[in-house]
């Protein structure tokens, strides 16, 4: 009896799957596309390298999209007890809970979830290697990954630095970023992600949500590429790293030139970064192949003499990046 049950529901759901498919004969299909089988087991080989990672729970605010300040969006935004107000006074600070940021002069507050810390964390612990270490009495228990934050990171960055020349600093991160992936990661990312223009927009879509707890809140937009308008541009509306260490060294040896190099030569996916210190946005350029660091106006930039506890006023270009 339960057998033919099943069967003349069977028999009722292709009816009427027949009906409908004689009353719309032009309704548009879902249609998937044929992937190529070195390409699928490329990809699937490449993600199942990764452990799985916790989902975050985040907070959406789109009211930065509609041109709201970043007070309406606090508004808008559920409260939560013990979270401080903003604070407007002169080098003060301004707490987002959405895509808004500080003006310069004043730094943007971070309220960073569990897979944003745990992204420093891993970072950090990475970096450590590289470190000088801290005094004695400065020195901590070992953290979980989830337990750091984001100036124990630049901190941790800050110290890589000490004691190593342009070039070491760059290695170091270099090395860092290499330990961060699996065996084989970069070929593989040559495998799935040639230079194309499909790529380049591709992986500057993926860089908006995945690097903004490293860089705060960023967009995709339409750049100009070997003559060709693409949408493989990012635009950064003002960095964190660079507003949090307030070093332009740190900046162009620990970030810029590191990245740009481990993509140009490591993914085989050209990138340009061309940050703006006057108001510490920036531009990521996908598929343009950066200029050497000579050329580049960024390795003449004075330090930021009331940010930077390492700046030396005198020098007409950090002394960082010679």
């Amino acid at each position: 009896m339960q057998v033919a049950v099943d069967t003349t529901r069977q028999s009722v759901r292709l009816r009427q799957s027949m009906a409908r498919t004689a009353r719309y004969p032009n309704r548009p299909r879902i249609a998937v596309a044929a992937v190529p089988p070195a390409a699928a087991e490329a990809l699937s080989l490449f993600l199942s390298s990764f452990a799985p990672l916790p989902r975050p729970t985040m907070e959406l605010c789109l009211a930065a999209r509609a041109g709201t300040t970043a007070a309406a969006c606090r508004r808008r935004a559920p409260t939560t007890t013990g979270v401080p107000k903003k604070k407007r006074h002169g080098g003060g600070t301004v707490r987002v809970r959405c895509a808004a940021t500080a003006p310069m002069g004043e730094k943007t507050e971070y309220r960073d979830g569990p897979l944003e810390r745990a992204f420093m964390g891993l970072f950090a612990r990475k970096m450590e290697k590289y470190a000088a270490k801290k005094p004695a009495a400065q020195a901590k228990e070992e953290r979980a990954v989830w337990e750091w934050d984001y100036e124990s990171f630049v901190d941790v960055s800050r110290r890589v630095m000490l004691g190593r020349t342009r070039a070491q600093q760059q290695q170091a991160v270099r090395e860092v970023l290499l330990s961060m992936l699996p065996p084989g990661a970069p070929a593989q990312f040559r495998r799935l992600f040639p230079p194309t223009r499909w790529a380049c927009e591709f992986n500057a879509a993926l860089t908006v949500p995945f690097f903004r707890w490293l860089v705060g809140p960023s967009e995709v937009v339409e750049v100009e590429v070997g003559g060709v308008r693409q949408r493989s541009g990012v635009r950064i509306e003002k960095c964190r790293y660079l507003e949090s260490s307030g070093c332009v060294g740190m900046c162009v040896n620990m970030c810029k030139v590191p990245t740009q190099d481990f993509f140009t030569n490591e993914f085989g996916l050209p990138l340009t970064m061309n940050p703006n210190f006057e108001d510490m946005s920036c531009e990521m350029i996908y598929g343009q192949v950066p200029p050497p660091l000579e050329e580049d106006p960024a390795s003449k930039q004075a330090c930021y003499p009331s940010l930077c506890s390492m700046s030396t006023p005198s020098a007409p270009a950090c002394p960082k990046l010679q």
